[in-house]
């Protein structure tokens, strides 16, 4: 008897948890519900450049200066901002804490399974800082595989260190730095002819000074077949089609336009990231081999 007490407890106790978790997903606040409370709640994740609120507790990023256009045209006036950490995205768009996710999470398989994406609004990867005018005429990590007249600098313990090795770069032409820091000096003074690093540190550091530049016509790199990038978009719960849609039709628009591309270059996304924001759409990364 006790042990069917027991189990039926057990069942009990399972069936109001999924029936918890089925509320938890179904209170999702879709478009129409959003629109008349003409309010939507936006998480960012307090990340440079992509989406973070200043001293002053505004947003700013990629992510939310697209946002905030996109809200607009929606309709919708006000805008709550919510600051978690990165891991706590997904769970809190299934727990209904915010309405939509503007942190440029990169698309990937595993997350398509968790929460829905929109189109593609970014795309980061690689870079190279160089001499102003490119003297040495380099344009991508396997140039330094290829020619013998050049080497590149990286920070000592950066992943550039795997990457150039898997694509052949031999040591010798390797010169490893303490930090980003020295990066200017070391390119600037012919110690190195480069510096490999994420686009976006590289561009940080071309704004810094003039004697430097980031490569505009930089080619990725390309590691076992697949190029070394990812896709960044708009995220939302599950079942919350009618926002993502419309969020979709908006961002397409959008990026047809000066203003759109000035706002991702305002925030260190070189040309080469903007261009290839287009090359996937949403399901093509969604359904990429994990």
């Amino acid at each position: 008897m006790l042990d069917n007490f027991k189990k039926h407890s057990s069942l009990l106790a399972a069936t109001a948890l999924l029936g918890c978790l089925t509320l938890s997903q179904a209170q999702a606040a879709d478009l129409d519900t959003i629109r008349d409370r003409n309010t939507i709640r936006i998480a960012v994740a307090n990340e440079i450049p992509y989406g973070y609120t200043d001293m002053n507790g505004e947003a700013k990023g990629a992510g939310p200066d697209v946002a905030k256009h996109i809200v607009g045209e929606l309709g919708i006036d006000n805008i709550q901002w919510v600051t978690t950490s990165f891991s706590s995205l997904i769970p809190g768009l299934k727990a209904d804490r915010f309405d939509m996710v503007a942190a440029e999470m990169a698309i990937l398989p595993d997350r398509c399974k968790q929460a829905e994406f929109s189109q593609p609004n970014s795309s980061y990867g690689e870079g190279l800082l160089v001499k102003q005018g490119n003297p040495k005429n380099i344009h991508a990590f396997s140039d330094f595989a290829d020619r013998e007249d050049i080497r590149v600098a990286i920070m000592s313990g950066a992943d550039q260190l795997e990457m150039l090795q898997q694509l052949g770069v031999p040591q010798d032409r390797i010169v490893q730095l303490s930090s980003n820091a020295d990066a200017i000096s070391t390119v600037a003074t012919g110690r190195a002819d480069a510096y490999a690093a994420t686009g976006l540190t590289a561009s940080n550091l071309a704004g810094k000074s003039d004697e430097v530049v980031v490569v505009e016509e930089f080619q990725d790199p390309v590691i076992d077949g697949e190029e070394v990038r990812s896709w960044g978009g708009f995220t939302f719960a599950q079942g919350n089609d009618a926002l993502r849609d419309a969020v979709n039709e908006e961002l397409a628009q959008y990026k047809q336009t000066d203003e759109w591309r000035n706002t991702l270059s305002q925030y260190g996304f070189t040309e080469t990231d903007i261009k290839a924001s287009f090359n996937h759409d949403t399901s093509e990364l969604c359904s990429a081999e994990e």
